[in-house]
């Protein structure tokens, strides 16, 4: 997407201030979710080893940050993408018992990235996972942890608010559940992103269901790979997928916000299904595959939630660049600049 700049745009608190808020935000938030989820915080790799899919490859063209470790016989290395299969194999290793996960503070480099207000070569976010028993595995179970994800957004906002009274709440007091196929079937005529546009001004709030699977047109609301989230099994609405997004409307930006992705993760079968429909069943060889398919991890649910993004949506901020320090295209900083937008 191109470069934003909202009209009449007024900065509601200086770099110094922002600076403290993001502190108290992302303490406050990763404390609350670990209450909520009963999760527990655990130590995570900034890089993998390439081969062994444990990385992810979420939609499947973006190119893994990659070097080779001299002392391992130039071996390759790759910063992950984010940790949605790490996660569950620690979850085995630690034997955490259903309804008990781990949460970890990721950070992952996005070079293929396309630079804008909300997209940044440094991607930050809580990533978490829970295990679940297979009665779990359901599109209830779902959306029980999507309402508690989003009413632990609403919490803060109002905290927000407590701390700072110009900067007044915007989010509605539910989050509305939209199926992509539905969401298609609303506004046929529209690319997926125009239909996320449409729901999220209406909503404020929207989950969309089931990304990754083809809808009656043929083609999937967006990518998604085919080793993690659970975008194939049907579920109680009639519909295909496990899964979805959480969008936000940024006011600010007046536009459509993706703050979280998550979902219930593949089992053995839908593993192998959703494997075979993408062409890629020669994953079946690799550590982490095999390990899913010999049903030595748990059965599990999880996600990841944008630090950055949280923060930029509560303290309603124009750019990414705002809350978090990366690497911008230097007509984009004198253009955030002339706007009084500054990138820290």
């Amino acid at each position: 997407m191109a470069l934003i700049i909202p009209k009449q745009y007024k900065l509601k608190l200086l770099p110094e201030t922002t600076e403290q808020a993001i502190k108290t935000l992302k303490v406050c938030f990763q404390d609350k979710l670990s209450k909520a989820l009963n999760l527990r915080r655990v130590t995570a790799p900034l890089f993998v080893l390439a081969g062994t899919g444990i990385n992810d490859d979420l939609s499947g063209s973006e190119r893994a940050v990659s070097f080779p470790i001299k002392c391992m016989g130039d071996r390759k290395a790759e910063v992950v993408h984010s940790l949605a299969k790490w996660k569950r194999m620690k979850l085995g290793y630690y034997g955490i018992a259903p309804g008990y996960g781990l949460y970890t503070d990721m950070n992952a480099i996005r070079a293929d990235e396309d630079l804008d207000n909300l997209h940044s070569l440094y991607v930050d976010q809580w990533d978490w996972e829970q295990t679940i028993k297979l009665e779990d595995r359901n599109l209830d179970y779902l959306k029980n942890v999507v309402r508690k994800i989003y009413g632990l957004i609403r919490e803060l906002e109002l905290m927000v608010y407590n701390s700072f009274p110009h900067i007044t709440p915007v989010l509605p007091d539910e989050i509305t559940f939209i199926h992509s196929e539905e969401l298609l079937q609303m506004y046929p005529g529209l690319s997926p992103k125009d239909r996320e546009t449409e729901a999220a001004k209406k909503y404020g709030a929207i989950f969309i269901i089931g990304i990754g699977n083809e809808l009656s047109n043929g083609k999937p609301h967006d990518g998604r790979a085919p080793d993690y989230d659970d975008w194939i099994t049907k579920n109680s609405d009639g519909y295909y997928g496990l899964n979805g997004d959480i969008i936000l409307w940024n006011q600010v930006l007046e536009c459509p916000f993706e703050l979280s992705s998550m979902g219930i993760r593949v089992d053995k079968d839908s593993l192998l299904k959703q494997l075979e429909k993408r062409d890629c069943m020669e994953r079946t060889n690799l550590e982490f595959h095999k390990s899913l398919l010999n049903e030595t991890i748990p059965l599990s649910i999880g996600g990841g939630i944008g630090q950055s993004r949280l923060c930029m949506f509560l303290l309603q901020k124009a750019h990414i660049g705002e809350v978090q320090a990366s690497i911008w295209p230097e007509e984009q900083m004198a253009e955030c600049a002339a706007h009084n937008i500054p990138l820290l």
